[in-house]
């Protein structure tokens, strides 16, 4: 590929991106969006609950196991390490609008706020979910984060200097903002159905498992700087001074 076309791949790769992160507030929102969570045909539960939990699986699975050093290594013999990243993005968002398009409802009412404060409490924090989401991206390096960074160091045919180890806003407070702001956003809605509940319940239980694959990696890369973070910082909410 050359330069001009590893940069076109990049961009393309990020609109995909947005595609998909703005159809995942709608989804789950619903906002705008022609199918959201509780939207589709009823099948029977069971069935709804296998094909929603393998959707679910087939994103956790690509978006941990193509993170890992070991698979990146690998990866970077196939697909040029200047769109490595934009690859990693492009199918990440591929497997989500997968699971938005196959989603299967179940709409048994968990709970319903009716209330209108309470309600508009619930969808402030909604949204504040995704803006916590999206703002911490900026607090690192979101164009890094979304392969578009080093597409343009190959297009300028320049080294990225080697990561450095920062903790900007939030990241002083939490050790991983961003996906406190999915949990946010996944959890906090006036009307939970059970498709919902699946949703939130097994993306929380990734992101959990998927912290502890990240922070191992990031141990492994930082050493004892990334230990005294750790024991520091909390993981998703604020430690009390003088935690341990």
């Amino acid at each position: 590929m050359s330069h001009a076309a590893r940069l076109t791949y990049a961009l393309i790769s990020y609109a995909v991106f947005l595609l998909a992160f703005l159809y995942a507030v709608g989804f789950l929102g619903h906002v705008v969006v022609p199918k959201t969570v509780d939207d589709g045909s009823i099948v029977d539960p069971g069935f709804a609950v296998a094909v929603d939990v393998a959707l679910l699986t087939l994103f956790a699975l690509q978006h941990s196991v193509m993170a890992r050093p070991r698979f990146k290594i690998w990866w970077t013999r196939v697909v040029p390490k200047p769109i490595e990243r934009s690859t990693y993005v492009l199918l990440a968002s591929l497997a989500l609008l997968l699971l938005f398009w196959q989603w299967r409802p179940l709409p048994a009412i968990v709970w319903s706020i009716s209330e209108p404060v309470a309600a508009g409490l619930l969808m402030g924090l909604f949204w504040m979910g995704w803006l916590v989401v999206l703002a911490s991206t900026f607090m690192i390096s979101h164009f890094d984060l979304f392969g578009l960074k080093q597409a343009i160091h190959g297009w300028r045919s320049t080294v990225p200097g080697e990561a450095a180890f920062t903790t900007p806003l939030l990241y002083r407070h939490v050790r991983h903002p961003i996906y406190l702001g999915f949990v946010i956003a996944f959890w906090a809605t006036p009307t939970m159905t059970a498709g919902h509940l699946l949703f939130a319940a097994v993306a929380t239980a990734y992101i959990l498992v998927g912290i502890q694959l990240e922070e191992r990696d990031l141990v492994a890369f930082f050493g004892d700087r990334y230990r005294c973070y750790r024991r520091e910082v909390g993981m998703l909410l604020p430690r009390l001074r003088g935690a341990r």
